[in-house]
């Protein structure tokens, strides 16, 4: 296997032989100083096991968008190996949010109380880059950057919004509510766009009945228990 790249969590693996696209999860969590948190930019710690939990929730929720219609870049899954087999795709260095309730970063710049509901959600772009802590991009600045095509802005809002009806469906089955998630999306050799990356506790932040928010680790082991 071929390192493409390697990230925070994950490695985009090829294979050589047959050009055929791996995302290897690792056992790796966002946070800081050994607390766990998927809004963060740096890597909190490792967890035994994570990986594997990782690609098995990921499997399962990208298996529920292509069920309902959706299109992604999952192929497949080696769940032991940690190993997914993807569509090669342009992903471009943006991150696309959907918030139902206020949290996180949000509350900090605007001076919210976090847990105000948004009806309808509020969707969010921003830049991929640590270095500037991901600031908010605008469609005309994709644009002049050449990181989109005119009209694919909206048309990744657009699917960011219905993978977003589904995710928050099923979680709300496991007895969990949806308060915010990020997707990456990409483009294919044909222009069609796909969601990629992953589907995990690692893009998402949810509450459960008491109102308790569990960190990327706790809500891995809930998910898990369910599908």
């Amino acid at each position: 296997m071929e390192l493409m790249y390697d990230g925070k969590t994950k490695q985009v693996l090829r294979d050589e032989s047959s050009g055929d696209y791996y995302l290897f999860f690792k056992d790796s969590a966002t946070g800081e100083d050994g607390v766990f948190d998927p809004g963060y930019n740096t890597v909190g710690g490792s967890v035994a096991g994570k990986g594997q939990a990782g690609i098995a929730i990921s499997k399962h929720f990208f298996e529920v968008m292509q069920a309902n219609g959706l299109p992604t870049h999952y192929l497949g899954a080696d769940i032991k190996a940690c190993l997914m087999k993807v569509r090669q795709v342009d992903v471009p260095k943006l991150e696309f949010v959907l918030r139902y309730y206020t949290a996180g970063s949000m509350c900090r710049r605007f001076s919210l109380e976090p847990g105000i509901p948004f009806d309808p959600p509020y969707l969010e772009v921003t830049l991929k880059d640590d270095e500037q802590g991901d600031p908010l991009i605008s469609e005309r600045i994709c644009l002049m950057k050449g990181l989109l095509e005119p009209g694919q802005y909206d048309e990744c809002l657009d699917l960011l919004v219905k993978a977003g009806a589904i995710l928050r469906g099923e979680l709300q089955a496991m007895g969990l509510e949806l308060i915010d998630f990020k997707l990456e999306f990409g483009f294919g050799s044909d222009g069609e766009l796909y969601i990629a990356d992953e589907i995990t506790p690692d893009i998402w932040r949810v509450k459960d009945a008491d109102g308790n928010i569990p960190n990327q680790i706790d809500c891995a082991q809930i998910i898990l228990n369910k599908i």
